[in-house]
């Protein structure tokens, strides 16, 4: 264990929060069967640092939340903070990433104590040039220990045309690296970080159909190409954490509870939204919003030292 327990957390609105997932209240009525990775998908993960391709919605479920997103998207706009953090304001987001199907292969893991650290919908359009460079999660989270494991989620295919995520398998043994600068309009990171492989490493793309999802390790390499499809690429990047996970920066953060029980009170807990866009998630949002933009603005310039290299806080985790 890490830290001590502390008193009840509050909510990012300053009440007073239950330290179990309520939740799971809900859903205990409904008789399912758990959907645990097996002892060889624990070792291959220890061992090259995701899982990929993994089963969690069907194509139809998919396409109704993709849809969702789209009728969103036409009323009420996406800007960039809209695509951050959206379980806070989107009843569906929210449901994503309490699925039971995400969560068990998740605490198999890292536990059942789970917090949802951070959300981004990843949106490439069609025959655009938009990418992502080389990089770790882990470079600006300000996260530690490094226990922070990444699902991302398709919501329409994502494949080598459309501009999947590739990995080089194996390279989170490395530890944390050193991250350099490029900036490149481009670049779906505006802070343009990255690091610079060597050509000869192996890479191995994670294609996904609309439904799946894949796991991967906080200090795993991974980046992701141009969409030369004709369809859009849509995913959700859900940083899941262990609630003995903290925070390094000085502002204090929110996170969700989504599994099992809250010991440490390392975070404020968000509410659940009650309804998509209600005012009163979209000012949690707001908020969350505006502590996680004082943090970064912390923990970017903590994560160079003057030769351009991140620093060792003993596990950081997820950028965006």
């Amino acid at each position: 264990m890490t830290g001590d327990a502390r008193t009840m957390p509050t909510d990012s609105t300053g009440r007073s929060m239950r330290l179990t997932d309520p939740m799971q209240s809900r859903s205990s009525s409904i008789a399912r069967a758990p959907v645990h990775l097996r002892a060889q998908d624990i070792e291959d993960y220890r061992k090259q640092g995701y899982l990929s391709p993994l089963a969690a919605f069907s194509s139809h479920q998919a396409r109704a939340w993709r849809g969702r997103l789209e009728q969103s998207e036409r009323v009420h706009g996406l800007r960039d903070a809209q695509r951050r953090k959206m379980h806070l304001y989107l009843t569906w987001v929210d449901e994503i990433a309490r699925s039971a199907a995400i969560l068990d292969r998740v605490e198999n893991l890292i536990g059942p104590d789970i917090l949802v650290y951070h959300i981004t919908l990843w949106l490439k359009e069609p025959h655009t040039d938009a990418f992502v460079s080389w990089h770790q999660d882990s470079t600006y989270f300000g996260l530690t220990p490094a226990d922070h494991v990444t699902a991302w989620v398709a919501l329409s295919p994502s494949n080598d045309r459309s501009g999947c995520v590739q990995v080089i398998p194996g390279s989170h043994h490395q530890g944390q690296l050193a991250h350099d600068v490029a900036l490149n309009p481009a670049n779906l990171f505006p802070t343009g970080h990255q690091v610079q492989v060597d050509g000869t490493a192996t890479v191995a793309s994670m294609p996904l159909a609309p439904g799946e999802f894949s796991l991967h390790h906080t200090y795993l390499l991974h980046h992701s190409m141009a969409n030369q499809s004709d369809d859009r690429r849509i995913g959700l990047g859900i940083s899941y954490i262990p609630t003995r996970c903290r925070c390094i920066a000085s502002t204090r953060l929110s996170a969700s509870l989504v599994r099992g029980t809250d010991r440490f009170g390392h975070f404020d807990l968000d509410p659940h939204p009650r309804a998509d866009h209600d005012p009163a998630a979209l000012a949690v949002h707001a908020r969350a919003m505006q502590r996680w933009g004082d943090a970064r603005a912390e923990l970017i310039p903590m994560a160079h030292r003057q030769d351009g290299s991140p620093t060792a806080t003993g596990g950081q985790a997820h950028y965006e």
